[in-house]
């Protein structure tokens, strides 16, 4: 088999707005695919993330200046947009149209061009135009108010689900999947995504369970939410702790057997039977180390896993073994995702360039 490289992406050009959050991390994993990607920043403009994070958020992209409020660099912009199949940008509603650089000037130099929106609330609505952060957003939908424990502030689950699962991913789906229209079609559109909408597709089983009457309504008090002792965290004898997520009876019998539990103590889904067992299952757990627990069950499918801190995960055997992550710039990150058997993706450097030199070059090919 003759392997491509550069990504299933490779031949397809976007523009990215400089921005924070979903829109910078969607650009990463866009060029990691193949995508070209020309990231346009302010005359001396400042990365939020330092030059370690330009490594890792940043890379594989030309960067190049433009003064957006002048007309020189507005007819830039808009130069590129008529070389590129999309663009990708996270400023408030109207921001882009105030600077001459909405859709509907995109889309008249380029009618198959794809104008990816990145927000909060959307691009209409009350909320619209109203600052707000990952954790806004996913108290908002729902997703919040089930993570945590009872009588107890939520707990806040980094800016994963909103910011970036709500968020990068949704605007790189339908990104792609509005770049596959207009090559079929020949006409470009809109692509509108926001968090809300986002992170309310992510909950589709919980919207299921509740419609099923399978769902309480208040955190730690079902399945997948902590309460069950055989989905939840331990801590460990060394203060570390394991993530046991045993949700299948097979599995439930190879943890007891792991913790020298006889198998007819409990009956796993007895609810009643669950302080008890999440009690000993805490005793069990507390008088061994995170390391000891993770040998014990090694090998097995009992679903024990150790609880890794950021560094640590970039060093654990199994992720080295896979290549989860790699080097680049001196700075372990992942490794482009997900993985492509013809066209594999790549990490790439990052690169300053002026727009003169990227629109000879995209004029040439």
């Amino acid at each position: 088999m003759k392997i491509m490289s550069h990504g299933p992406l490779t031949g397809i050009r976007l523009v990215e707005m400089d921005a924070i959050g979903p829109v910078p991390l969607c650009g990463m994993i866009l060029s990691g695919l193949g995508a070209e990607i020309v990231r346009i920043t302010r005359p001396g403009g400042h990365s939020a993330w330092g030059d370690i994070g330009d490594a890792v958020v940043l890379r594989g992209r030309t960067q190049v200046e433009i003064d957006l409020k002048s007309d020189s660099g507005k007819q830039s912009v808009l130069d590129l947009v008529e070389l590129s199949d999309g663009l990708i940008e996270g400023a408030r509603p109207g921001v882009m149209e105030r600077l001459g650089l909405g859709p509907d000037q995109c889309l008249a130099r380029n009618p198959a061009f794809v104008f990816g929106r990145m927000t909060g609330w959307g691009q209409e609505g009350s909320l619209s135009k109203a600052a707000g952060h990952d954790i806004n957003y996913i108290a908002m939908t729902g997703a919040l108010h089930a993570i945590g424990k009872q009588g107890e502030p939520p707990t806040v689950p980094l800016n994963l689900v909103g910011d970036y699962a709500g968020g990068t991913m949704f605007l790189a789906l339908g990104l792609v999947s509005a770049i596959l229209s207009a090559r079929g079609t020949g006409k470009g559109q809109v692509v509108d995504a926001a968090m809300v909408d986002g992170v309310a597709n992510l909950l589709g089983l919980y919207h299921a369970f509740v419609a099923n009457g399978m769902w309480e309504d208040q955190p730690e008090s079902n399945l997948l939410d902590g309460a069950a002792p055989f989905y939840r965290c331990y801590m460990c004898s060394c203060g570390g702790s394991v993530a046991v997520g045993a949700l299948e009876p097979q599995f439930f019998a190879l943890l007891l057997d792991g913790l020298e539990v006889p198998q007819d103590r409990y009956r796993q889904h007895d609810r009643a039977q669950w302080p008890a067992m999440q009690a000993e299952f805490e005793q069990i757990f507390a008088s061994q180390s995170r390391d000891e627990w993770e040998n014990r069950f090694a090998g097995t499918d009992a679903c024990v896993s150790p609880v890794l801190s950021l560094s640590e995960a970039t060093r654990h055997p199994v992720n080295d073994e896979r290549g989860v992550f790699l080097q680049h710039n001196g700075v372990m990150q992942a490794a482009p995702a997900p993985r492509f058997s013809v066209t594999p993706g790549e990490v790439s450097e990052g690169k300053a360039a002026t727009v003169d030199d990227v629109l000879k070059a995209w004029a040439r090919s």
